[in-house]
C-alpha cells in the first residue's frame, strides 16, 4: 500500500516512466540521508538535483504535452498518473526537491493554456534544455486575492508595451526559464498573462522570503518592456488560465503529503520497534499500537483517495466537470490528514523528532507547509462548500470511470474552459460507492451520513449562516468526510482490498465524523435544532480487538525494517 523506494518495480508504468522514477531515486539514495540533512540545514540551494533533471530530460518528458515536444519524442505527454507517481517520489525524500517540480508546474499552467502557440513551441525546447518555470501570481500586500493585483501592463501601440509592479512568493523565480505573470492592463483594467524573463536587466530579484533550500522569490519588474510575443492571455481567458492553473497544480499538494509521510511513517515505526522502555519494546504498548494504526490508515486512506481522484482529473471533460470536486479536496484534506499522521508517529518518536540527523525532522516543518504555505483551508472549503446541493440532492448520470493508468496526453486540463458556474456542476449518486458494502463501521458511517442530510432538508443553514464561512467550515468538513469515503470506497470495489483495511479506515472516518458534529453543535451560530441533529451524528466505531490485532500485525507491524535511506 506504502511506496517502498527500495522495493517498487513501477511495472505500473510504460518503461521510460519507469526509468525516470528509478533514476531519481537512485539520485537521492546514492547521495544518502546524511547529505540530505546536510544540505537541509545548510539551506543549500539544489543546483546538482536541477543537473540531473536537465541531464536525463525529466522535466521535459513529463511536462511536455506531447503537441509542444520539440524532438517529437513520443514518451513526452502530460500524464497525471505518472506525474503523481513523481510528486510522491520527490516529497518522499525532500520537499524543496519537490518545490522546484511543483511551482514548474504551475509556471507552465498559463503557458500552455494560452493562446500564443509560439510560446507553447520555445516552452517545449526550453525544457528539453532543462529549464524550470514560476508562476508569478501572488502579491505581498494582497497575496492571492486576484482581484487586487497590482502588477500593472501598459501598451505603448504598435503591439509594444511596458509592464510594472512586484510579486511575491513566486517559487522558481530566481533561475526560471520564464516566469508566468498576471497583470491588470493599466487602461482597461483588463486580466493579462504574460511571460518575464528573469535575465533581463529591468526584473529585480528583490529577496528569497523565506530561509529554506528552496527560493521562495519577491520580485520586481520596473519598465519592463514587452510585445504581443510575451503575452500569454487576455481579459477573460487570463482569468481563467490562473484558477484553471491552480486546479492543475495544486492537485499536486496531496501527493506531496503522501510522499513525506510515508518516509516518516517508516522511520517513526523503525525507531519505535528496537527501543526498549521498561523491559518492553515500544511497539507493544497498546497506546501506540493504536497511534500507529490511526497513522497507517490515515496514509493508506489518503494515497486510496488520491488515486481515484487522479481518475477524475484524467477523464475530465466539458460534460464531466466532477473532478473540480475532488480535486480540491485533494489539495485541503489530504494534506491536513498528513499533518494528522505526523503528529501521531511524533506522539510515538517524541524527542527522536527534533533530532538533526533523522528525516522526521524536516517532515515535521515540512508537512506544514502544504495547507497554508501553497493556500488555505478556508479557501478551498469555501469552493467545496458549492458542491453540497447538487451533491446531494441532484445527481445526474455519468458513466463509470475506470482506472486511468492509460500512457494518454491528458490535454483536457489545458482547455478547463470557463471557471464560472460551479454550482450547477452535478454528480453521480454518492449512493453508488456505498451501496452493497455491508461492513459494521461502514453501515455506521453511512448512518451518520443520513443524519447529516436530514439536518440539511430539516434544519438547513440560514441565509445568515450562509454567510458565516466559520459555520460553514464545520458543515464543510463533514461533507468533505461524505465525499473522502465515496472515492475510498470505489477504489476498494476496483481493487478488492481486504475488509480488515477498509473496516480500519472507517474506524477512524466514524470518530472524525462525530468529531466534526460535535465542533459543529459548539458552533455559537448553531440553532438548537442543528445541534439535535449534530448530536445525533455522534458515534462510536465497532469494538472489535481482533480484528484490530489482525490488522496491526498484517498491515502495520509488518513494515518493520522494510525501508531505511542509505546513510
Amino acid at each position: 500500500m506504502l511506496l517502498n523506494p527500495k522495493k517498487e518495480t513501477f511495472d505500473h508504468l510504460d518503461p521510460r516512466s519507469a526509468e525516470i522514477m528509478k533514476k531519481t531515486i537512485e539520485y537521492f539514495e546514492s547521495r544518502g540521508k546524511k547529505q540530505l540533512k546536510d544540505d537541509f540545514h545548510a539551506k543549500r540551494w539544489y543546483s546538482d538535483f536541477l543537473e540531473f533533471i536537465k541531464d536525463n530530460e525529466i522535466f521535459a518528458t513529463l511536462l511536455t504535452p506531447s503537441k509542444y515536444a520539440a524532438d517529437g519524442d513520443p514518451e513526452k505527454r502530460w500524464d497525471t498518473y505518472r506525474i503523481c507517481d513523481f510528486n510522491e517520489i520527490l516529497a518522499f525524500y525532500n520537499l524543496s526537491h519537490w518545490y522546484t517540480w511543483q511551482v514548474s508546474i504551475l509556471g507552465l499552467g498559463p503557458i500552455f493554456m494560452g493562446n500564443n502557440e509560439e510560446i507553447k513551441k520555445t516552452t517545449g525546447k526550453l525544457l528539453k534544455e532543462g529549464g524550470i518555470f514560476a508562476f508569478g501570481l501572488s502579491e505581498r500586500t494582497h497575496g492571492a486575492d486576484l482581484y487586487s493585483s497590482e502588477m500593472s501592463v501598459t501598451p505603448l501601440g504598435d503591439g509594444k508595451y511596458v509592464a510594472d509592479g512586484g510579486k511575491y512568493y513566486i517559487g522558481n523565480a530566481n533561475e526560471a526559464a520564464l516566469v508566468s505573470t498576471f497583470a491588470k492592463d493599466s487602461e482597461t483594467d483588463e486580466y493579462v498573462f504574460f511571460v518575464a524573463d528573469p535575465k533581463h536587466e529591468n526584473y529585480d530579484l528583490v529577496q528569497n522570503v523565506v530561509d529554506w533550500e528552496g527560493y521562495v522569490a519577491e520580485y520586481a519588474l520596473n519598465g519592463y518592456p514587452l510585445t504581443d510575443n510575451e503575452i500569454l492571455a487576455y481579459g477573460r481567458d487570463a482569468w481563467d488560465c490562473a484558477l484553471n492553473t491552480v486546479n492543475v497544480g495544486k492537485f499536486n499538494l496531496g501527493w506531496g503529503a503522501i510522499g513525506i509521510a510515508t518516509h516518516a511513517f517508516y522511520e517513526a515505526l523503525n525507531h519505535a520497534s528496537h527501543r526498549n522502555l521498561y523491559g518492553k519494546y515500544v511497539t507493544d504498548f497498546p497506546h501506540i499500537k493504536q497511534l500507529f494504526t490511526d497513522a497507517y490508515t490515515r496514509l493508506v486512506a489518503m494515497k486510496i483517495f488520491s488515486q481515484r481522484a487522479t481518475d477524475y482529473m484524467r477523464s475530465a471533460s466539458e460534460t464531466d466537470r466532477r473532478y473540480l470536486l475532488y480535486n480540491p479536496i485533494t489539495k485541503m484534506k489530504v494534506p491536513t490528514q498528513g499533518e494528522e499522521v505526523i503528529n501521531l508517529l511524533w506522539d510515538v518518536i517524541a524527542a527522536r523528532g527534533f533530532e538533526k540527523d533523522v528525516y522526521f525532522e524536516m517532515a515535521a516543518t515540512d508537512i506544514r507547509s502544504l495547507p497554508k504555505l501553497e493556500g488555505t483551508v478556508h479557501v478551498n472549503m469555501a469552493l467545496i462548500i458549492k458542491f453540497i446541493a447538487n451533491y446531494f440532492f441532484n445527481p445526474g448520470e455519468f458513466p463509470e470511470i475506470p482506472k486511468r493508468n492509460d500512457p494518454a496526453d491528458d490535454e483536457f486540463l489545458f482547455r478547463q474552459g470557463p471557471t464560472k458556474g460551479l454550482g450547477k456542476i452535478q454528480f453521480h449518486d454518492y449512493n453508488l460507492a456505498y451501496n452493497g458494502v455491508d461492513l459494521p463501521n461502514v453501515s455506521i458511517f453511512k448512518e451518520q451520513i443520513g443524519v447529516f442530510k436530514d439536518l440539511l432538508v430539516n434544519a438547513s443553514p440560514s441565509p445568515e449562516q450562509a454567510k458565516n464561512i466559520d459555520f460553514l467550515l464545520g458543515v464543510g468538513e463533514i461533507f468533505t468526510l461524505v465525499a473522502y469515503g465515496q472515492l475510498i470506497l470505489e477504489k476498494y470495489k476496483m481493487e478488492k482490498y481486504d475488509d480488515d483495511l477498509l473496516e480500519q479506515i472507517f474506524d477512524f472516518m466514524v470518530r472524525d465524523f462525530s468529531r466534526y458534529a460535535l465542533q459543529l453543535y459548539s458552533k455559537q451560530d448553531t440553532t438548537e435544532k442543528q445541534g439535535e441533529w449534530c448530536l445525533k451524528m455522534i458515534r462510536k466505531p465497532v469494538d472489535a480487538p481482533e480484528r484490530f490485532n489482525r490488522f496491526l500485525n498484517a498491515y502495520v507491524y509488518s513494515l518493520k525494517d522494510a525501508y531505511e535511506m542509505n546513510p
